[in-house]
């Protein structure tokens, strides 16, 4: 594995239950912010999603991953409304509500 795809694995470790963060914001957060398409591949390959919860991830509009590699965006959003997130009448997640950018949880 490289440093990259170590630096963003840490960042999804990062997200806290109950949020989401997008692609481009883990591509910066993991020192690339030009890297967000790498993001995904470094996260189809994520071999320990419960400590590394790839779920946590979407797009900069809050749309879920149609190719979601643990099942499907309908096991993606599973996940996501177990822990709580919360989703607009289209199905995109609410990112206001939701989005996570690398603040401290108080």
């Amino acid at each position: 594995m490289n440093d990259f795809s170590e630096r963003v694995f840490q960042v999804v470790r990062e997200i806290p239950r109950g949020k989401v963060t997008n692609y481009g914001f883990v591509a910066f957060a993991a020192g690339n912010p030009r890297a967000s398409r790498g993001v995904g591949f470094v996260l189809h390959r994520n071999t320990d999603p419960v400590n590394t919860p790839c779920h946590r991830v979407v797009f900069k509009d809050g749309s879920l991953c149609k190719g979601y590699v643990f099942g499907g965006p309908d096991v993606q959003r599973e996940k996501l409304e177990a822990e709580g997130v919360q989703f607009l009448p289209d199905g995109r997640v609410d990112m206001k509500a939701c989005g996570w950018f690398g603040e401290n949880e108080e």
